[in-house]
């Protein structure tokens, strides 16, 4: 069994780069990732901007080592994964019980929309291989098993705080000695489904989004994946490399207020940060800067700006939302902001919330609208999920 839970390695590939460091190259010079879609085949191609990965299935096939007839899902997974893997420098992975523990919730939608409008033309049509890996499941296996991980391998959809939770569990799991690294986080790849469904919602801002700011309009959506290496106090001591951060607390909670949107008073985002914080043995006045959850919605802003009000006093932590930069990920967007959370704190950077002109007035306090370096200590990260499922993870310097 281990207390502490390291970052042994990072990985990610999203619409500001393809990489760790393009990715914090794009966050220190206020890149953001949105534009027309070029790889998704929308009607609303020309009037709503996805946050979309910029290399073709075919691009991210050679890059991953995948087939390129595999899931878009899939591809970034494996992309992001491979990255932390290889980060973390275990030399013998079976050596230990490593886990591959990942969220997604498109999983492999993509294929499957490809394969019904393929049957829509005629009997005999579509190709069944495209539904194949159809279900969630298996775009973790498929992960896992070019990885070459067999140690534990779950899936976690619980909406936008999915790979949040899969952190957690892989932390839940090495803490009880199940395991002794845990590859943990999510993958989401832009579908047809999605956006229609949220542009049904009426959530789309068919401008660049402006989390927090008064005269916000929506989210956009994004694609990608990210991936932390989670590590025992064993483990980390064996390796020869110094460890990012330790994941220090972490909570989950529901609201249970409705089924898209959060409750007005923020409650579960409340909770959740509240015991994180308890988890963490911390207070509010240790935590250095926030990474919100920060969608650009409405609904969401008020209620995790109220949550935040009422947690926190003057005066309030940094904080912005990189989601300005990355679009909304959906199931991969916890285990995104878990790098860049980890980056912040190895490099003491705070991120801008990009576009804000007008902040909330009914908050006492404002988020960063410029890149800037300062001692990160702890960091807070929250996302927060359709049905009310909320999670907050803390990360905390060495």
């Amino acid at each position: 069994m281990s207390d502490k839970i390291y970052i042994a390695g990072l990985g990610i590939i999203s619409a500001i780069g393809n990489n760790v460091q393009e990715c914090l190259y794009a966050l220190k010079t206020g890149q953001a990732g949105m534009a027309k879609a070029v790889f998704l085949k929308t009607v609303h191609a020309s009037e709503i901007p996805v946050a979309e990965v910029k290399l073709s299935n075919d691009e991210l096939a050679e890059k991953t080592g995948l087939s390129n007839k595999l899931s878009r899902t899939a591809l970034l997974s494996m992309a992001a994964a491979k990255e932390a893997l290889n980060d973390a420098a275990i030399e013998n992975i079976h050596a230990f019980r490593c886990g591959f523990i990942s969220a997604t919730t498109a999983a492999g939608i993509d294929k499957t929309e490809n394969f019904f409008t393929d049957v829509l033309k005629g009997y005999g049509k579509g190709n069944l291989h495209d539904v194949v890996y159809h279900e969630c499941g298996s775009i973790t296996q498929l992960v896992a098993d070019k990885l070459s991980i067999s140690g534990y391998t779950t899936t976690i959809n619980t909406a936008c705080s999915s790979s949040a939770n899969s952190i957690m569990l892989g932390a839940r799991l090495i803490k009880a000695g199940m395991l002794d690294v845990a590859v943990a986080g999510g993958t989401d790849a832009l579908a047809k489904f999605t956006v229609n469904g949220f542009n049904t919602l009426m959530i789309l801002d068919k401008e660049f989004c402006k989390p927090f700011d008064e005269n916000r309009n929506g989210l956009n959506l994004g694609e990608g994946a990210g991936y932390v290496v989670l590590v025992s106090e064993a483990v980390a001591n064996s390796l020869n490399k110094k460890m990012y951060c330790e994941l220090k607390g972490y909570s989950n909670t529901n609201d249970a207020y409705h089924q898209t949107a959060s409750s007005p008073d923020g409650m579960g985002s409340y909770l959740a940060m509240q015991q994180a914080l308890a988890a963490a043995h911390l207070n509010t006045n240790n935590i250095d800067y926030i990474n919100l959850h920060g969608t650009g919605t409405y609904n969401n802003d008020m209620a995790e700006g109220a949550a935040i009000q009422r947690l926190f006093k003057a005066p309030y932590p940094k904080m912005s939302s990189t989601k300005s930069f990355t679009g909304h990920t959906l199931g991969a967007s916890g285990g995104i902001e878990a790098v860049f959370s980890s980056l912040a704190i190895k490099h003491g950077f705070i991120y801008p919330n990009l576009r804000l002109q007008t902040p909330i007035p009914e908050f006492p306090f404002v988020v960063e609208t410029g890149f800037s370096t300062q001692p990160v200590q702890h960091v807070l990260s929250n996302s927060f999920g359709f049905g009310g499922n909320c999670s907050s993870l803390i990360f905390s310097k060495l």
